[in-house]
């Protein structure tokens, strides 16, 4: 099939990493000449999350639909169920592509039940972590597995933006029966600008979700052992917001780190990269983190846990990433503090990033990927 596509793009939270690769696809579909519409959570996100809105809306034919999606399975997906579904079947997508656990399964019930009424509906699903991180050993990560196992039926095709995540979906859900696809996430060309950090900037940057799994925790608690090693107490900003925040300013508190950390809402990513020498990301999972990638095209120096497809963008010997353990980043960031511009060598040269990792390449591999799936 060629011509230009109906897509609606389905996920729950409108922040972080999953709302920033849907906005540069939405960006290129457009481009490209098709309709596109975003389906998505309204109680989730914050200023800066209404003001990417307010800038995609006049580009997205298909319009921007927000309705309550909660997080955790509940009686209240039900109705929200529901209401999702009405939305999605008035908006009559040729493709229907889900994002995250809830997203996907949304996209892929959704579009398997516009089938019956319809002739062609294709249903795509990208996981971006999601239910990938929790531990088959678990109940719930057995249940959640045996659950993506039972949806693969209701799928396509499956874009993974990881290796790590489709060998992880390998090892816990078992081999896809549908068409698979790995495809980077991207970034645009004036994202290889250098950003150089400003004069009063601060040693240290976190940026990102305030959650354990994305380890605000373990950056403050290596905060706390790395004033011994330099001699002296390094400063640090904390770019952010999420329900756990309330205790990491207690963390601070209780560290004594108070005239240390700053916390700041969140911003967009080169903003931030101005407000210290040196971008931390100390996750404990993690699929393909846009922080990562913006962060060195943009030239800065940064200390990385290795996790998830974090090695896919160093390489996976790089000096530069640890295991998400506060004494193991307190060393590193003793070490890189140290001696930044020796530090600094360490980094993925532009060339190798810009080849692998642009938004150019990311949208017409998951075009690809659409117009196969219409055609099977």
């Amino acid at each position: 099939m060629a011509g230009k596509l109906r897509i609606v793009h389905c996920f729950r939270s409108p922040v972080g990493g999953i709302f920033r690769h849907v906005r540069d696809l939405t960006e290129a579909q457009v481009a490209a000449g098709h309709m596109v519409g975003i389906v998505c959570d309204s109680t989730t996100g914050g200023e800066l999350e209404e003001r990417l809105f307010e800038q995609m809306k006049g580009t997205l034919a298909l319009g921007i639909h927000r309705t309550p999606m909660q997080r955790h399975v509940g009686p209240g997906d039900v109705t929200s169920a529901r209401r999702t579904y009405r939305i999605i079947k008035e908006l009559r997508p040729d493709v229907l592509h889900g994002h995250g656990a809830k997203g996907g399964v949304y996209a892929r019930l959704f579009g398997s039940l516009l089938r019956v009424s319809r002739s062609r509906v294709a249903r795509l699903y990208s996981p971006h972590g999601g239910s990938l991180h929790y531990d088959e050993n678990t109940a719930t990560g057995k249940l959640f597995f045996a659950l993506e196992y039972l949806m693969a039926r209701f799928t396509d095709s499956l874009l993974f933006v990881s290796d790590y995540e489709r060998r992880t979906y390998r090892r816990k859900v078992g081999e896809p029966p549908i068409p698979n696809t790995l495809v980077y996430n991207g970034l645009r060309a004036t994202e290889f600008e250098t950003v150089t950090a400003g004069s009063d900037a601060a040693d240290l940057l976190y940026i990102g979700m305030m959650r354990d799994l994305k380890g605000p925790d373990i950056f403050i608690d290596a905060l706390a052992a790395v004033a011994s090693r330099l001699g002296r107490a390094p400063s640090a900003v904390m770019v952010g917001d999420g329900d756990d925040l309330p205790r990491y300013h207690e963390q601070v508190k209780r560290l004594g780190l108070e005239g240390n950390v700053r916390f700041l809402p969140p911003m967009p990513a080169r903003e931030a990269f101005v407000l210290a020498a040196l971008v931390v990301v100390p996750s404990r999972a993690e699929a393909m983190p846009y922080t990562v990638l913006e962060a060195l095209a943009a030239a800065r120096p940064m200390i990385a846990t290795s996790v998830g497809g974090i090695p896919e963008i160093f390489g996976s010997g790089s000096p530069a990433l640890i295991r998400p353990d506060a004494a193991e980043l307190a060393n590193k960031m003793s070490q890189a503090l140290g001696d930044l511009a020796a530090y600094r060598k360490l980094m993925p040269d532009e060339s190798t990033l810009r080849a692998r990792f642009g938004a150019d390449v990311m949208a017409a591999e998951i075009e690809k990927a659409y117009f196969a799936a219409l055609a099977n």
